[in-house]
């Protein structure tokens, strides 16, 4: 559902701006200091081997800050409001530029606080480099979300059981696998997920993967609500 970071922005550039520039310093980043903290649309840096985006990018967003103790401990205070669409991604990526086939491993630990409220998906964006799949894969869901896409059933791949969903945006196709459960914290094993794309569904072929991002698709946060990536951590070989 979600479009990459680069083309995220360059969409909400082209759109209007909808005086998001004015409203984001409502927001505020928690009370202790923390390393880097930014409330600007587009804020990124660079930390432990990450990138941080705040990555306010759709139609109709409000405010959001986003602050970092390092690139595996992040948050963002968000309020956007009860409407359709999404209104931003915040995430943070690594980058692996490895094909398929010569990948050892792929996983990644994760360990999230998330509102009981709103509407959002707390979610990995998988790209291949020329940014014509995306693979997200969502551990959890809160509120009226739903993934692109038509129901290919249920598969249990990676140390959890989804729901896979095949569609596209117009501009590539997506893959969205979405946990059957909630789940705040765990280990998901990523390398199964592409190969079984690629060799038994036969969806693309060996691709290079390039980034793999973990964040939150906020649709609604009204009032302002807290999203917190405890520790995130992607590996591979």
């Amino acid at each position: 559902m979600a479009k990459s970071t680069l083309r995220k922005v360059t969409m909400a550039v082209l759109a209007p701006a909808m005086a998001i520039g004015a409203t984001v310093g409502l927001a505020s980043a928690p009370a202790s200091a923390a390393v880097w903290s930014s409330c600007d649309q587009w804020a990124n840096t660079s930390l432990n081997g990450y990138t941080l985006y705040n990555n306010i990018w759709g139609s109709g967003a409000g405010s959001q800050c986003i602050w970092a103790n390092s690139g595996t401990n992040w948050g963002v205070n968000a309020n956007h409001p009860n409407t359709g669409g999404i209104k931003s991604y915040p995430n943070s990526k690594k980058v692996i530029n490895k094909s398929i086939t010569s990948l050892g491993s792929l996983s990644s630990s994760y360990n999230v606080s998330v509102p009981s409220s709103g509407a959002y998906n707390t979610s990995y964006d998988i790209w291949d480099t020329d940014y014509d799949y995306e693979i997200m894969l969502w551990v959890n869901k809160t509120g009226a979300v739903g993934p692109l896409g038509s129901s290919q059933g249920n598969v249990t791949l990676g140390g959890h059981t989804w729901t896979v969903y095949k569609g596209t945006n117009g501009a590539n196709e997506v893959f969205s696998f979405v946990r059957t459960s909630n789940s705040s914290s765990g280990t998901v094993n990523i390398l199964p997920i592409l190969k079984w794309i690629k060799d038994t569904k036969g969806w693309f072929g060996n691709e290079t993967i390039g980034d793999v991002q973990f964040g939150f698709e906020i649709t609604s946060s009204s009032g302002g609500l807290n999203f917190t990536a405890n520790n995130l951590t992607v590996s591979s070989s």
